[in-house]
């Protein structure tokens, strides 16, 4: 097995740090009331890593002459598409989603041929997981799955609507549901998703309200949905159908699921509502039930593996724009002034970078990849008595996972499982108070925390688009038999993903990433370390 040094210089992709090769196993996820806990190991010791792609059911030698057709075939059996074939002995039937009804296409004069007026997408068309052929692993931002940064094709299924079906319309009950926290978009996509439904034919439609609270609450009934209901909602924030972390057990959402009669289940969600849409996925097949179970990711974080982006952060990263304006205007405006703003990110710390980019206006960004100290010789705050010696005032940014190491840990966890988090931003302000205190420095601090502004924001123009596309494919890969996929934007094209392959861990950035250096440039930040 090949080995190679894990010194950080070399930029070589480790594995527990960007999850490509982790010991794989998908029945590691367990739940408790639908919380995803993740139980992985890695193979590595204190001086040196295991390079391998490590497959579910092997790890490929780097040495084998075969190594990169394992590594292939491996890949594309994990990211084949679940479908409603490999347990149903179905015949499919011609679409009933055509573009022609909108009229005949007149191109150069000539009606455009069959396939140009219908544009659907074959079963086999792919789209490449990764674009970029790195030369060496010192290349900025490389992620090479051996030492050798070899090219290894990785495709994935596109999006879009098939010619053959299988499902008759006017028969389904679609369900629709979302969970967790609210995001801008949740509306935009449930829209969607009743427009592309009712262009298939489908009548009866439903929306489940308060997440996977909705499956078991007989105090909260179905919610009727069709396009005069969902026509403008997109023109606010929040979601028509209620939020709600956890739920009932797996087995009693599929009883629900069955009672009701659902066909089609859409669910809006993060990885733990991810991981909950796989089990329900599971439990439907295991009984036989002919349920399609898709889902789209909402994360603001931006913190789903294998996406571009999902929606809701475009907006995020804008609207954080006024909290950082603010904060930088309060700043200059007070003498040795100090704005510091904290901005969503539990583990990932996407928003709080990106924002940062934007507006160059921050001096000092912290974020949950990259560990820092506060104090010494090299920490955030000698750096702030630097910034304002030199500048006069100073603006923090900081992500709401950041810097959890410095602060008292909590075994407390919120409904979904997640680990409840310190307050990070209330830690730093009290932490440059005491400090410029000491140092006898006058410091004026406004700490500001935008977070459920920012949350309940209805979606910018980037993200209604993605929302709408997200929202129409979901229905696509619905009718075309697919169940347990989620629908997501990957180097620019629309793709379905098999759920277990984007929870197995959260997307993160990655400090050796040329998108951090433009940050740090940006900011002229050192080491804090």
């Amino acid at each position: 097995m090949a080995l190679v040094s894990t010194i950080n210089s070399l930029g070589l992709v480790i594995p527990e740090q960007h999850s490509l090769n982790p010991k794989r196993d998908n029945s590691g996820f367990s739940f408790n009331r639908l919380g995803l806990k993740s139980s992985k190991s890695y193979t590595k010791s204190k001086h040196s890593v295991v390079v391998s792609a490590t497959t579910a059911n092997s790890e490929i030698d780097f040495n084998e002459p075969d190594w990169k057709q394992h590594f292939q075939e491996d890949f594309e059996n994990r990211f084949n598409l679940p479908h409603l074939r490999d347990v149903f002995d179905i015949k499919p039937i011609p679409t009933t989603f055509s573009l022609k009804r909108r009229g005949s296409q007149i191109v150069n004069g000539e009606s455009a041929p069959e396939d140009r007026k219908n544009g659907y997408v074959n079963d086999d068309d792919r789209a490449l997981l990764k674009v970029i052929k790195y030369s060496s692993p010192t290349s900025a931002g490389a992620e090479c799955i051996d030492p050798d940064c070899s090219w290894v094709e990785q495709w994935v299924h596109r999006a879009g609507p098939r010619m053959q079906i299988y499902f008759e319309p006017e028969k389904v009950k679609a369900g629709i549901v979302t969970c967790g926290g609210l995001c801008p978009g949740l509306n935009d996509v449930i829209r969607q998703i009743v427009f592309t439904l009712e262009i298939y034919g489908v009548k009866k439609i439903i929306g489940i309200p308060y997440g996977y609270r909705g499956f078991f609450e007989e105090t909260l009934p179905e919610i009727p949905l069709s396009r005069q209901v969902v026509q403008n909602i997109n023109l606010a924030g929040g979601s028509l159908l209620g939020v709600s972390r956890g739920g009932p057990n797996v087995s009693d959402i599929v009883d629900s699921i069955q009672a009701r009669g659902i066909d089609m289940l859409f669910i809006l969600g993060g990885d733990g509502t991810h991981a909950g849409a796989n089990a329900i996925h599971n439990e439907c097949r295991k009984r036989k039930m002919k349920v399609s179970v898709v889902c789209v990711p909402k994360t603001i974080d931006n913190d789903i593996l294998h996406m571009d982006k999902t929606f809701g952060f475009d907006t995020a990263v804008e609207e954080a724009q006024r909290a950082i304006n603010s904060a930088y205007i309060e700043a200059r405006s007070a003498y040795h002034g100090i704005g510091l703003v904290k901005l969503m990110g539990r583990s990932s710390g996407f928003i709080a970078m990106h924002a940062s980019l934007s507006s160059g206006q921050i001096d000092v960004c912290l974020i949950p990849e990259v560990p820092f100290n506060l104090g010494g010789s090299y920490g955030v705050l000698r750096h702030l008595e630097h910034l304002i010696q030199t500048k006069g005032s100073a603006v923090v940014c900081v992500a709401e996972g950041a810097g959890q190491d410095l602060l008292e840990k909590s075994n407390a966890t919120d409904a979904s499982g997640n680990v409840v988090l310190r307050d990070i931003g209330v830690h730093i302000q009290q932490q440059i108070k005491r400090h410029f205190k000491e140092k006898g420095v006058h410091a004026d601090v406004k700490y500001i925390d935008p977070t459920y502004m920012i949350r309940a924001c209805r979606a910018n123009a980037s993200d209604a688009i993605l929302c709408t596309v997200l929202g129409q494919n979901a229905v696509h890969g619905a009718f075309a038999g697919y169940s347990g996929i989620t629908v997501g934007i990957c180097n620019t094209h629309y793709v379905y993903l098999p759920i277990p392959e984007v929870i197995t861990s959260t997307r993160r950035v990655d400090p050796d990433s040329r998108m951090w250096h433009r940050c740090l440039t940006s900011t002229g930040q050192p080491d804090f370390l």
